[in-house]
């Protein structure tokens, strides 16, 4: 049997919009995990820092819950770290209008930093 490399896997994903939509949910899970492991916590002693029980880690962490943003800024803090909002444009002839010389009323900064 061929074996595939995972760049090549990876490249392929990528170009699935299911795929993509996927990886952009799993996003804050995968955050968090990868702050708490850095930082060689478990997840209880994350939860214990924030005032909650472990399963409320896990299911944040395996994308089972949605977190708020109350949440996640407590997170934040727990973690010495900061939470960032941003709002992209679907339409590609807004994010391309900048290129094409198109003029707008005013910067947007489109991210504003919680906690």
């Amino acid at each position: 049997m061929p074996t595939a490399k995972f760049e090549d896997w990876e490249a392929r994903q990528l170009g699935d919009p299911e795929f993509q939509a996927a990886a952009r949910k799993q996003e804050p899970a995968y955050q968090v995990a990868r702050l708490r492991l850095l930082r060689g916590l478990t997840q209880g002693q994350l939860a214990k820092r924030i005032g909650t029980q472990q399963p409320s880690i896990a299911r944040l962490e395996s994308g089972k819950k949605d977190p708020d943003i109350p949440f996640l800024r407590q997170i934040a803090k727990a973690l010495n770290a900061r939470v960032e909002i941003r709002l992209i444009p679907l339409e590609p002839n807004l994010r391309k209008a900048k290129a094409k010389g198109q003029q707008r009323r005013a910067p947007i900064s489109g991210k504003r930093e919680m906690a």
